[in-house]
């Protein structure tokens, strides 16, 4: 991967085998039917948010882009293939060539989602196409719920940071992805040095019980980590007494003390003592970072509290409850034939249980009322009407197999700023409830 425009230092490997299966044997058998080389329009949705969301956020568009620039078959993989007999010859020789080379279109990152929402179009052949459908799912399901629960605990919070510190809850490489999607979804900074060094998150970091308990006496801890840190360092003072540990600290750190982290008890009651204990010490600068298990509920029940920060971990890089988006990638469009000029036809999936989905190539607009405020989502095939033309949504991400739309973390976490606050004010409500916008769907001539 070229990463010179973004300065990011680390290579992507080879995505080829992040995928399941039955991509590879519905290829093959694609491939010898003759079918393999008709154009083809698949699209990414979800059929439903999470119970008692508002809205979803979509993340994972620019590590998609990754994956599907280093989704190639090298020597290694080939040989894993052939060994396995997972498919024949003729097939192991198409892919050895592999290079996607159709068009993706998408909701920007950062962007908000509803039900039906055509998050990801991807344009090709179906042989080129079909073979993205996991990577591009395991990277949106992942990323956007992590998003999504960020944004919640982002606009719990308010104007206080934020801190992601969920890397020991999760997957070393997951902790990583999770840093990502969770700036972008309004927090400030990640204790995840791989994901500063990766994406140029701000790191932040400065000690557990564990190094308290390595001295003999509190204070020599204190000392010690002021002496390497500085007074703006912050100390955590509940790994004995709370109330001694404040009084220590200011006393080791002077009054210039940065803060003080609070990681158990009731963070309510015990940030209103420590935040009284501190201003008659003198420390009236002094922060007060409270941790221990925080997810967006208990974020806006210290909305109250004399909290200036929160640090967030085991809720946030589990999607606090829903770790998946249920995003699916289907087949809306192919054409007749494997001929480049022939026709689009719609197709779509026929099932009870709720699996039905809608044919055809769509777009997407979101409609404003008389004031500005988003009102609905609006999906459908065929031509735009002109009153939604300015007020499409998808956005040409991949032309012709090359990338035209990568873009630095930052642009992508202030659309999101800009998305959420576009909607209406019941969208940040915690409560159960519908999704925030309906989606309203408009049938066209879906064929191309």
């Amino acid at each position: 991967m070229n990463t010179a425009d973004l300065g990011l230092p680390v290579e992507v490997p080879s995505t080829a085998l992040f995928t399941d299966q039955y991509e590879l044997t519905m290829l093959r058998a694609a491939l010898k039917a003759g079918t393999a080389e008709r154009r083809s329009v698949f699209e990414v949705f979800t059929r439903r948010l999470p119970e008692g969301r508002r809205y979803g956020v979509v993340a994972g568009t620019g590590r998609v882009l990754d994956a599907v620039e280093n989704f190639r078959f090298d020597a290694g993989v080939l040989g894993f293939l052939r060994e396995r007999q997972i498919v024949d010859e003729e097939t192991l020789e198409w892919l050895a060539g592999y290079r996607f080379s159709g068009d993706i279109w998408g909701y920007p990152e950062g962007e908000v989602y509803f039900p039906g929402s055509p998050v990801m179009r991807v344009e090709g052949t179906f042989a080129e196409c079909v073979l993205l459908e996991t990577v591009i799912l395991s990277i949106l399901n992942h990323d956007s719920a992590i998003a999504a629960a960020a944004s919640r605990m982002s606009s719990a919070a308010g104007s206080r940071p934020l801190i992601e510190m969920g890397a020991r809850r999760t997957h070393e490489l997951a902790a990583v992805a999770a840093s990502r999607a969770a700036y972008l979804g309004g927090f400030a900074s990640t204790s995840d040095l791989a994901a500063g060094f990766r994406y140029g998150i701000p790191t932040v970091g400065t000690s557990a019980h564990a190094f308290t308990l390595l001295h003999d006496r509190e204070r020599d801890a204190f000392r010690a980590q002021v002496d390497s840190l500085g007074q703006g360092t912050t100390l955590l003072v509940d790994t004995y007494d709370v109330a001694e540990a404040v009084r220590m600290a200011v006393e080791v750190a002077g009054p210039e003390l940065g803060a003080v982290r609070i990681d158990s008890g009731d963070l309510l009651l015990v940030a209103h003592r420590v935040r009284q204990q501190l201003d008659e010490l003198g420390a009236t600068g002094t922060k007060i970072v409270v941790t221990s298990d925080l997810d967006e509920y208990a974020i806006a029940s210290l909305a109250a509290a004399p909290v200036d920060a929160y640090g967030v971990g085991t809720q946030l890089v589990t999607g606090s409850g829903h770790p998946t988006c249920s995003m699916v990638y289907k087949l809306v469009a192919r054409a007749e034939s494997a001929d480049p000029g022939a026709p689009l036809v719609p197709v779509a999936k026929k099932s009870t249980g709720g699996k039905t989905s809608i044919g055809g190539r769509k777009w997407a607009a979101r409609r404003l009322d008389a004031d500005g405020v988003a009102e609905a989502e609006v999906v459908g095939t065929g031509p735009t009407p002109a009153d939604l033309v300015d007020r499409q949504l998808l956005v040409e991400l991949v032309k012709g197999g090359e990338v035209v739309a990568r873009e630095p973390l930052d642009v992508v976490r202030d659309r999101h700023t800009a998305a959420r606050a576009n909607l209406p004010l019941s969208a940040t409500q915690l409560s159960r409830g519908e999704p925030v916008l309906p989606t309203e769907y408009v049938h066209g001539d879906s064929g191309n």
